[in-house]
Parts: C-alpha cells; sequence; structure tokens
C-alpha cells in the first residue's frame, strides 16, 4: 500500500512534507495546514513546517504520529542532517546568554547605600505620645 504523506528534511526549507496520489491534494493541503505546514511557493505539491527555529524535529514527529492516529499511512525520513541547523544554533545561543553574568551581579558594579527604614513599632508609638 502506498503512503499517504512522506516526510522528510530539506536543506532550504526544513522538515517538508509530500501527499501522494493515495489522497486528494486538497485533503492533503488540509490536514497539513492544521498541523502548522505551509505550502513552498513554486512547489504546489510540497509543504513545510512553519517556524523552522522552533523545536523542528519534534513538532514533525508529532505531526506524523497525528496523521498516523487519524489512520493514514505516513513514510517519514527525519534522522538525515541538514545544511543549516537553526534549533541547534539557538540552544547554543540560549547557553551562552545563560552563562554570561548579568550586568547587575558584576564584581566591580557600585554599590547603593540603602537608607535604615525605622521599624513599624517606633514609629507607631512616637504618634500615640504627640496625642
Amino acid at each position: 500500500m502506498q503512503p499517504h504523506f512522506h516526510f522528510g528534511l530539506h536543506a532550504e526549507h526544513g522538515v517538508v512534507a509530500r501527499a501522494s496520489t493515495a489522497i486528494t491534494s486538497h485533503l492533503a493541503a488540509w490536514y497539513l495546514e492544521r498541523e502548522q505546514f505551509e505550502p513552498v511557493p513554486g512547489q504546489s505539491d510540497l509543504f513545510r513546517l512553519t517556524q523552522p527555529d522552533h523545536d523542528l524535529r519534534r513538532r514533525a514527529w508529532h505531526t506524523v504520529h497525528d496523521l498516523r492516529r487519524r489512520g493514514f499511512t505516513v513514510q517519514a525520513d527525519l534522522n538525515a542532517p541538514t545544511q543549516r541547523n537553526a534549533a541547534a544554533e539557538r540552544l547554543a545561543r540560549i547557553a551562552r546568554a545563560a552563562a554570561a553574568r548579568p550586568p547587575q551581579h558584576r564584581v566591580n558594579a557600585p554599590q547603593v547605600a540603602s537608607v535604615p527604614v525605622p521599624a513599624l513599632g517606633a514609629h507607631s508609638s512616637a504618634a500615640r505620645r504627640a496625642r
């Protein structure tokens, strides 16, 4: 039996999906768009996952599992490396930012002198004596 959908990795578009002839094109487009895929410009039968910088592989596998739960057969090859690994680059940026010392914790930062605040009890007893 021919799979309904084929999923794979594309160097330029990230995760892509293509419907086979086992499903009508408008029904395939309907399902893929609800799973956050969009048509690739210039290629009417190819769809790419939106927001490629946002957890690409997990979202792709989630789509594969969703379609299989709905009874579709899906062929997925999402393990091939891509030239553009935006998710790994994003995680590296986050790790560098987390490792950096924030400006308020610099060693040479000037210390702000605090002004002592009178205790509540002292203020209220002075007010009572004035009456």
